[in-house]
């Protein structure tokens, strides 16, 4: 928790936490709207670009170059955004990859 000055703080982060994590529910529970977004809910829920390329080769998909999807296109997806990608699906995705990077395989 970040330090206050008064439970009147407290209440304000707290709430602001609790706007920010019913937003992200929110975002979690919508359809994905491209195919693009399937792939970012795949990685979210597995939390791995390896399972998320896999993922997309089984459905015979192929990356823009014409060769397979490989775990480089994921990463970059998820970095670069795409057109038909929410930017609030794309933030949660990026967290993935932070929480993934601080500590290991814990999501």
């Amino acid at each position: 928790m970040k330090p206050y000055s008064d439970i009147a703080e407290l209440i304000e982060m707290l709430g602001s936490e609790i706007t920010l994590l019913t937003d992200t529910v929110a975002t979690l529970k919508q359809e994905p709207q491209s195919f693009n977004e399937q792939i970012i809910f795949k990685y979210i829920d597995t939390g791995s670009t390896g399972k998320t390329k896999d993922f997309v080769r089984s459905l015979g998909v192929k990356a823009e170059r014409g060769s397979f999807f490989s775990s480089g296109d994921v990463s970059k997806l998820i970095k670069d955004g795409a057109d038909d990608v929410s930017p609030e699906l794309l933030d949660i995705a990026r967290k993935v990859v932070n929480m993934k990077k601080k500590g290991g395989a814990h999501r």
